[in-house]
């Protein structure tokens, strides 16, 4: 298994969080299974070799897109491949989806809308050159071509909201949720509203979910306990934690920490 990140361009680190890359084996014999938890941020996800399954219930399958945007989530997914894959993400700010597709986050939170229903025939030419491309180099060249374009049609909206967002995602969700509007001089009632058409959740959920995903970069951390884990990314008590890890990744922490459940062969 082969992962590894690319930092954007200063002129995109406003939206863009970084790049990143997945490459694997995999075969009929031996399948990849790869399950994606609950995220306040968002991402392009484009599958250059190989399309993975999704899992579904009672052990179906549906095929997924071949690329998409993978909105903000509070659910988990499961998704197989019996075959060598390459995956190539760009991972964004929640915000990104409005400054960049002209959408709310409200309207594709949960969802997995491939690139041609998103963006039309621009998707449909972005989707051919990406796949075409020679290799990563040459797709980080597209993406941040593409990417640029948008943002010169970028009009700064809600930029109080924006940097919320950003506190929330950068102090990993230990925020006290009551405070944060008085940071955009905003009624609670208004910047809960527009917080939610930005980022597709409100303020408390999406803290709940940006602490979920700090807990999880613990795993490569192997001499913390549960306990810690749970004490340093901000949850009141060991039971809290193993209830809001469950509700986000359909995983028990002891389960996942360990290297046992299969969601962190990526990672190992």
């Amino acid at each position: 298994m082969n992962y590894f990140t690319i930092k954007p361009p200063a002129e995109l680190a406003s939206c863009v969080r970084y790049f990143w890359v997945l490459e694997g084996e995999a075969s009929t014999h031996r399948p990849y299974v790869h399950r994606s938890m609950a995220d306040g941020c968002a991402e392009l996800v484009f599958h250059y070799n190989g399309i993975f399954d999704e899992v579904i219930k009672d052990r179906q399958a549906d095929k997924s897109f071949s690329a998409g945007l993978a909105a903000p989530s509070q659910y988990f997914r499961s998704f197989s491949i019996e075959q060598n894959f390459g995956i190539f993400g760009v991972y964004l700010y929640p915000f990104a989806i409005t400054q960049l597709f002209s959408i709310a986050a409200t309207d594709v939170k949960n969802q997995m809308p491939d690139l041609q229903s998103l963006l039309g025939r621009e998707g449909g030419k972005l989707e051919e050159r990406m796949m075409l491309a020679a290799n990563n180099n040459t797709r980080v060249k597209i993406i941040v071509e593409f990417l640029k374009s948008k943002m010169a049609n970028v009009k700064n909206e809600k930029p109080g909201i924006f940097e919320v967002m950003r506190y929330i995602i950068h102090t990993h969700g230990v925020v006290k949720v009551d405070d944060l509007a008085d940071k955009c001089f905003l009624s609670t009632r208004q910047f809960e509203r527009n917080f939610k058409q930005f980022s597709g959740f409100n303020p408390k959920l999406f803290s709940r979910i940006i602490r979920f995903q700090r807990a999880l970069q613990a795993y490569d951390n192997k001499g913390k306990s549960l306990s810690d884990i749970a004490y340093d990314c901000g949850y009141y008590d060991q039971s809290h934690f193993i209830q809001e890890f469950k509700e986000f990744s359909g995983h028990n922490p002891k389960e996942y920490f360990s290297g046992t459940s299969g969601s962190t062969t990526w990672r190992d």
